[in-house]
């Protein structure tokens, strides 16, 4: 019988974005993993590119957790499969400390995140150009939330040696947390920001001298030793058997595309599709000259196809195949990038057009400034490739890419909810068992999505071969 463990972790958090958290994050995974241990690293929020980094330090698969997306039963049956085997979980939170979904409530926010999984926050401060204000700035913190615990403060942007003293000083005569180091500015182990956020991890491959390099910068500048030490343990239970998958017949063949056009998918998402019976086949839209064969189903997830856009047009087979596939009745579930990718064409900032699957008669192109951003909650309107009417589903949404033709003519299958209240129609896109959509879903908001994807996989495999 598998037993309960106890493991150390914590949350890495900041005063608001841009303060340091992902290098201070990525630099103490890489300093954890070469001190030998197994560390378990997660991100609050629903970023995809941050994770990828995680996984390249750690070895492992760094999982998204959500205050808003998912429920806290969710995330904690996340945090705990995915930690049990771990020494160390170290959680990256998103934007500020106390920064949500809303300005009301902590809903979504690293706050609600660490007090959910009873772990300590490492608070990351940005001390460019202060000296006493930030202990100031460090005492509203502490006492916004008595809940909270903060394991203690890291400065980063620090002047000097002599700047660090002088903010030691000011925090250890005003507040209880403690000063675990400061850390000068390192251009040269920064991670470059794009569109998105950071670069994803087939851009940016982590040689093992920037790994070092990330490490060195934690372990000269912060006191690891003293922050593992009064860490607190934290109880993992057992884990349970996963139930079986193959529930109804053979498993289905999803075909996922995963390239550097196509990399953000929730893993999470993956594990669902397969606890329902399903074999993901990953392929390359960009350097394959065809699709897998014998598959039930495609997932298109999202990414940069902007940046691959001449690439994936000029691969005509993989495009022709897809179309024909769709037109055939295959089930195909697209987001984001994958959704451009199956548009008539997608058109760059300079103007050029680039023709792409045309299994939706519009256009997409690219703009040089955001054009949505921010948590949705889908609404099926009638029954598609992901689930029946009524399904809620939660997911965000973020692009700079807008239509700029008319798809009034297309049937639409989502009522969209934002924060602000707002509802609209005109999403969730769908020809025959094709679905498309700008709006990143996570399956873990709704399990049932899941299954029905499978289940239409299912249903095409019995209609295409009689087998079930």
């Amino acid at each position: 019988m598998p037993e309960d463990r106890k493991i150390k972790g914590l949350v890495v958090a900041a005063t608001k974005s841009g303060s340091g958290k992902t290098t201070v994050t990525l630099g103490l995974l890489s300093a954890l993993a070469m001190r030998g241990y197994t560390v378990a690293p997660f991100k609050v929020g629903p970023d995809f590119i941050d994770p990828g980094h995680h996984s390249m330090i750690t070895g492992g698969t760094c999982r998204n957790l959500d205050g808003w997306m998912l429920s806290k039963e969710t995330n904690l049956n996340c945090f705990e499969s995915n930690s049990y085997r771990a020494d160390i979980a170290v959680v990256e939170g998103v934007m500020g400390l106390f920064d949500g979904y809303d300005g009301k409530s902590e809903a979504g926010s690293t706050a609600q995140m660490a007090k959910w999984l009873n772990l300590p926050v490492l608070l990351i401060v940005d001390a460019k150009s202060m000296a006493r204000s930030a202990a100031a700035l460090v005492q509203g913190f502490e006492g916004f939330d008595p809940d909270l615990k903060l394991a203690g403060v890291v400065f980063n942007n620090i002047g000097s040696s002599r700047h660090l003293e002088y903010l030691r000083e000011a925090l250890e005569s005003t507040v209880k947390t403690p000063c675990l180091g400061g850390i000068v500015n390192h251009p040269d182990v920064s991670i470059p920001e794009r569109h998105l956020g950071l670069y994803t991890q087939e851009d940016h491959q982590m040689s093992s001298g920037t790994k070092s390099s990330l490490a060195s910068l934690i372990e000269e500048n912060i006191d690891v030793e003293s922050l593992i030490r009064s860490l607190p343990e934290v109880r993992i239970p057992a884990l349970s058997e996963k139930p079986e998958s193959r529930l109804n017949g053979e498993n289905v063949r999803i075909g996922v595309a995963k390239d550097n056009a196509f990399c953000f998918y929730y893993a999470d998402n993956f594990d669902l599709l397969e606890e329902n019976g399903a074999d993901l086949v990953f392929f390359s839209p960009i350097k394959d000259e065809k699709l897998p064969e014998d598959l039930d189903g495609l997932y298109m997830g999202g990414g940069y196809p902007e940046l691959f856009a001449k690439q994936l047009s000029d691969n005509r087979s993989v495009l022709e195949q897809i179309r024909e596939q769709s037109r055939k009745g295959l089930p195909v579930y697209a987001e984001c990038g994958g959704f451009m990718y199956l548009s008539e064409a997608l058109i760059d900032t300079d103007g050029r057009r680039f023709p792409m699957a045309g299994i939706f008669p519009l256009e997409t192109r690219m703009h040089t400034r955001l054009k949505a951003l921010g948590y949705r909650e889908i609404t099926l309107l009638n029954d598609t490739v992901i689930g029946n009417q009524g399904f809620k589903i939660r997911g965000h949404e973020f692009h700079y890419s807008e239509l700029c033709s008319n798809p009034d003519e297309i049937k639409t299958a989502y009522r969209v909810s934002t924060r602000a209240g707002l509802k609209r129609e005109t999403e969730g896109f769908q020809i025959d068992r094709c679905l498309g959509s700008y709006i990143h879903l996570h399956f873990g908001s709704c399990p049932e999505a899941a299954r029905k994807i499978v289940d239409n996989c299912r249903k095409y495999r019995y209609e295409r071969t009689g087998r079930q």
